[in-house]
């Protein structure tokens, strides 16, 4: 029994001829882009084969019908569900490998460095760290990886790890004058701790050069303890030198990490902090390859003051004060010189006394024992 169209459904012969070709074409475009494609000749050929191995009784029961064909209906789609999933994580993979070869284990592409070696450098620090750096893989320091098993292995070499903040007017102290506190105090920790002069302990005379020589008693306090160094006037207490006779660097990197903020001084001007930590690794002048590490925490507060009211050197800076923490370096030892120890050696002097410090942890203000003990450190 057929239906009968009702009122307001209009019948084949009353639908306008434009219209029924439209549909027309468009019902056999949808059939055509739905209907499965022409098969291959080999899949033709594979298909007859198959055809005339049924007709002889030859294929399995459970081919095409019944449990057997679900089951592996089943196994297929999950494999191609996994080859979906691992197709995108490669492709992914790819592109991160695209963008740092160094993510791929080994040294595929023949560079010469380890991953770790190309660990990924940390950001700069612009605020203070709340933790201790984490701990590193014990590996053994080499000339080839003088930071191996350090934290500082992913820190900024050399001057690049002293990042200037934004200079920005303090009060009355234009943004410009700010920029000059902020570029000589940078000055003043590259000639310190980072020029080759001053570590094989000639006369720091860039990082002199911008303190200012009407600072009463300063220059001539350095001045007696870098021409005669004794425990009260120690040249290390600002400067980073090693006594090139006995040791000399194992390479030509040093590590550098820290921040400089900067406020309102107190001489009409503007006052810097910098507070920085430098890695030396050196090797003994002469005898075995053995790579150690000194690691230096330096904390300067110095001021630009107003030439217009105090009696300073325009374009010098006032050193108010600065401290230090010295890990893996000889206790007692006033020469003005640091004196790293190797692993394979032990000083001859006095057994430490004071307390266990990680000289990487940089979320801690400087501390001093009583009576300056010598302490350990808990890694170099």
């Amino acid at each position: 029994m057929s239906e009968k169209p009702s009122d307001d459904q209009p019948s084949a012969s009353e639908i306008p001829d434009d219209v029924w070709e439209q549909f027309t074409r468009d019902t056999e475009r949808d059939i055509r882009s739905s209907a499965p494609k022409e098969p291959s000749a080999r899949a033709r050929m594979v298909t007859e084969r198959l055809r005339e191995q049924d007709a002889r009784g030859e294929v399995p029961p459970g081919w095409r019908t019944g449990p057997a064909r679900q089951e592996m209906n089943g196994r297929a789609a999950r494999r191609r569900k996994l080859r979906t999933v691992l197709g995108v994580a490669v492709t992914a993979a790819v592109a991160l490998v695209a963008l740092k070869p160094s993510l791929l284990p080994g040294d595929p592409f023949g560079t010469g460095e380890s991953g770790a070696a190309e660990a990924s450098p940390l950001p700069d620090e612009t605020a203070p760290p709340t933790a201790a750096p984490g701990a590193s893989d014990p590996e053994t320091p080499t000339l080839d990886r003088p930071f191996a098993g350090s934290p500082a292995e992913r820190w900024a070499d050399g001057e690049t790890g002293i990042a200037l903040p934004e200079a920005k007017a303090v009060g009355a102290v234009s943004a410009d004058r700010v920029e000059q506190a902020l570029k000589l105090t940078k000055k003043l920790l590259v000639g310190a701790n980072l020029d080759p002069e001053t570590l094989r302990g000639a006369r720091p005379e860039a990082a002199l050069s911008v303190l200012d020589p009407k600072q009463p008693g300063l220059l001539d306090d350095l001045g007696t303890g870098l021409r005669s160094p004794s425990r009260k006037h120690d040249p290390v207490t600002l400067f980073s030198r090693f006594d090139p006779d006995k040791v000399r660097p194992a390479g030509d990197v040093i590590k550098t990490r820290g921040r400089m903020t900067f406020k309102k001084g107190t001489q009409g001007g503007v006052a810097v902090r910098a507070d920085y930590t430098f890695v030396y690794p050196v090797v003994r002048a002469d005898g075995p390859t053995e790579v150690t590490r000194t690691i230096v925490r330096r904390v300067l507060d110095v001021e630009v003051a107003d030439p217009a009211h105090y009696k300073v050197t325009p374009g010098r800076l006032l050193l108010m004060n600065y401290d230090q923490e010295i890990g893996n370096s000889s206790c007692f030892v006033y020469d003005g010189y640091l004196h790293p120890e190797f692993p394979s050696s032990r000083s001859a002097g006095p057994d430490p006394s004071g307390p266990a410090t990680d000289p990487y942890d940089r979320s801690k203000p400087i501390e001093h024992g009583d009576g300056g003990d010598c302490g350990t450190v808990t890694r170099t």
